[in-house]
């Protein structure tokens, strides 16, 4: 929750961002950074009890996923929120990472 309302911080930061010579899709990126999340909290909810190759399918999407919004707001965000949410999708990349090497053989 703490990350939804930072991006939706972001969002309302996003016309002071795009001076700051940022790509001028950013504000469209932040916006779908945190749509893109919603749907990501709801795929992991929905695949909790599923057999393992369907969560380790789904892992790997999300690790997919974070990537992705991690370009994002290192592209799009100025200081401090960057640092701050690139470091937490760090984590969580090091953490799905750790979770499909033990539970999905590492691929």
């Amino acid at each position: 929750m703490r990350f939804a309302l930072t991006v939706a911080t972001l969002l309302l930061a996003a016309p002071v961002l795009a001076q700051q010579s940022r790509p001028a899709t950013c504000s469209r990126d932040l916006f779908q950074n945190e749509a893109g999340f919603r749907v990501q909290q709801t795929r992991l909810a929905g695949v909790a009890s599923a057999d393992q190759a369907t969560q380790c399918r789904t892992w790997r999407e999300h690790v997919a996923y974070l990537q992705k919004a991690r370009s994002v707001f290192a592209t799009c965000q100025g200081e401090p929120e960057r640092a701050r949410n690139v470091a937490e999708m760090d984590s969580e990349l090091v953490n799905y990472r750790a979770l499909i090497a033990s539970r999905c053989g590492g691929r």
